[in-house]
């Protein structure tokens, strides 16, 4: 093994602080990364802070990874050093099933997140709050060079749980497409709808964000607190894609798509949703979850951001400013994501 610098959580409800990990030796199918910047995503502030249960500390928390490659092992093909590239949610899968089959590693069984998981060699996995990460060349992405590696690091989280809903549920011409929750997430699906040829609407719970949902290229804006504007829009939309961690009204929210349409979760509510049957039934309407993409849609999606030229709204951070990034997240205050300048790690 060896060490590198990172940003880790000591115990549940403690701040990040400076510590040293270790990282195993560049095995045959390994590629190890200098990390240059990883995204703030609020998934590592419920893990860190043991919102999701019990967690393995001291953490390392950071899924939303760009570097560069620095070494491969000897049986690596893909990639080679000086290359640019990126890691997500996961390091590893069983390889075997139906799901890594299809292409649907995030759905296997047998999956690994990138951190606070359980490796093949029995050590938890440690993200990308870090120096360096060593990660399975089958979980390594390729970065094209012409995205913004700051910008783009959001994309590896954010970009692909949009994408990929956006995608399985016909996002294009023709298509109405809402997304609730300017956010992280949030504004991100706007980008790629907009890209894909969706007429799209922000549903947010003010106008605050009006002029940002403009510039994003949303056609209308409206805000949630306003019950008369959403009554109006009553049957409007093929899909909408709720992006918020706080329950939403699902019988509302069903109640604003078109016959046939389709209701996407993707935020975590830590409450339960209150599903009405007959908002359901009534106009043949699907209500679906979804969590992140398989890595060869994540590349997909990649590959789309770099033709469009998209990528995430960043505030960039140094690794000492984490603990402050935190509360301004949980207080909504970044337009609209926090990206950790991990350079100064390696």
């Amino acid at each position: 093994m060896f060490t590198t610098e990172a940003i880790a959580a000591p115990a549940e409800g403690a701040p990040l602080g400076a510590a040293t990990i270790d990282r195993r030796e560049v095995g045959p199918q390994d590629v190890l990364i200098d990390v240059a910047y990883c995204g703030i995503c609020h998934t590592d502030i419920h893990h860190v802070r043991g919102e999701w249960g019990p967690q393995p500390y001291p953490l390392v928390p950071g899924h939303e990874i760009v570097g560069t490659v620095t070494a491969v092992g000897a049986e690596v093909t893909r990639f080679s050093p000086g290359d640019r590239v990126g890691v997500g949610c996961m390091v590893r899968s069983c390889g075997d099933c139906a799901s890594c089959e299809a292409g649907q590693e995030q759905d296997c069984a047998g999956m690994v997140g990138t951190y606070g998981g359980t490796d093949a060699d029995g050590t938890v996995t440690q993200g990308g709050y870090s120096g360096k990460i060593v990660v399975g060349q089958n979980f390594v992405l390729r970065v094209p060079e012409s995205l913004d590696p700051a910008g783009a690091a959001p994309l590896l989280c954010a970009g692909v749980t949009m994408f990929s809903p956006l995608r399985r549920y016909g996002a294009g011409p023709g298509k109405k497409v809402a997304v609730l929750g300017l956010g992280g997430l949030g504004h991100v699906g706007v980008k790629l709808a907009v890209a894909m040829g969706a007429e799209v609407t922000v549903l947010s719970q003010t106008l605050k964000k009006l002029e940002d949902g403009q510039r994003l290229g949303a056609t209308h804006y409206y805000a949630t607190s306003d019950a008369d504007a959403i009554a109006g829009l009553a049957g409007r939309f093929d899909l909408l894609i709720s992006t918020v961690t706080a329950a939403p009204e699902v019988a509302t929210l069903l109640s604003l798509l078109a016959p046939g349409g389709t209701l996407v979760n993707v935020g975590l509510p830590g409450e339960p949703l209150v599903l009405p049957a007959f908002s359901l039934v009534m106009g043949r309407k699907t209500l679906a979850g979804s969590l992140f993409g398989g890595i060869a849609e994540t590349q997909e999606m990649l590959d789309f951001c770099a033709a469009h030229g998209i990528t995430a709204d960043v505030e960039v951070i140094t690794p000492d400013a984490v603990n402050a990034a935190y509360d301004r997240v949980l207080a909504s205050d970044v337009r609209y994501r926090f990206v950790i300048d991990t350079g100064s790690l390696s």
